[in-house]
């Protein structure tokens, strides 16, 4: 046999050997311990089922959206170095302007107030 199959074949040896540990090695019988929520070593206060505000989601997709604007515009330094750096000036004023105007849309709908 050649070097790799050896590889190949000790490596799914301890795999399986690994699985099989970690699925009959932890008592499998629950308890009251295992099943309440784990909230910094206090007894918990209330359901830890709660559901998020939708307002976490939209402020996190608007700081998504706004870190999308550094990606693009992360390399524009070097582009000022091309034949006709007016033309990276200009895509990268447009990005601005439009992300700008979304801002300012967001913010005067109210998407930017976390309490009601």
């Amino acid at each position: 046999m050649n070097l790799i199959t050896v590889t190949i074949a000790a490596a799914a040896l301890i795999s399986l050997i690994m699985t099989f540990i970690a699925f009959w090695l932890p008592s499998i019988k629950p308890n009251h311990e295992k099943l309440t929520p784990f909230e910094c070593g206090f007894d918990p206060l209330g359901t830890a089922r709660l559901p998020f505000s939708i307002r976490f989601f939209l402020v996190a997709i608007l700081f998504l959206l706004f870190d999308l604007e550094i990606a693009l515009l992360l390399p524009l330094p070097w582009a000022d170095q091309l034949n006709n750096p007016m033309l990276t000036i200009l895509w990268a004023a447009i990005i601005i302007i439009l992300l700008t105007m979304g801002l300012i849309y967001e913010w005067s709908q109210g998407g930017l107030e976390w309490a009601e």
